[in-house]
């Protein structure tokens, strides 16, 4: 049986999920302002093989959760927010409902590694 990775057409699919899901983080004033000073196309980049990783795809390199987030002092509305529009942009690009909750449990894991940092 394929990954999610594999399900959902590889890093190319996922790109183009991770830019939808910063449409709409963006758009969204209550965590929007963490990424004032972001290089977005920097930003896509690192989300797209961590999201890709995160699926079953290939190794990921970057920073750490806590590295990452470290000095933002992100709270569980941050954490949900970002939750949230991930499950919008895969819903947006027809993923299953089955495994858009695949995908917020993976992500779930992460979140005493990124919150309160």
């Amino acid at each position: 049986m394929a990954n999610l990775y594999e399900k959902f057409g590889g890093t190319e699919t996922i790109a183009a999920v991770v830019e939808e899901f910063y449409k709409r983080v963006l758009a969204d004033d209550t965590i929007n302002h963490f990424f004032k000073e972001t290089d977005m196309k920097k930003q896509m980049r690192h989300q797209t093989a961590f999201v890709s990783f995160a699926l079953g795809g290939p190794a990921y390199t970057g920073k750490s959760m806590e590295k990452a987030h470290e000095g933002m002092n992100l709270q569980p509305e941050h954490f949900d927010a970002v939750a949230t529009h991930l499950a919008g942009a895969l819903a947006h690009f027809n993923v299953s409902d089955e495994d858009i909750n695949e995908v917020l449990a993976t992500v779930g894991t992460l979140r005493e590694a990124i919150l309160y940092k």
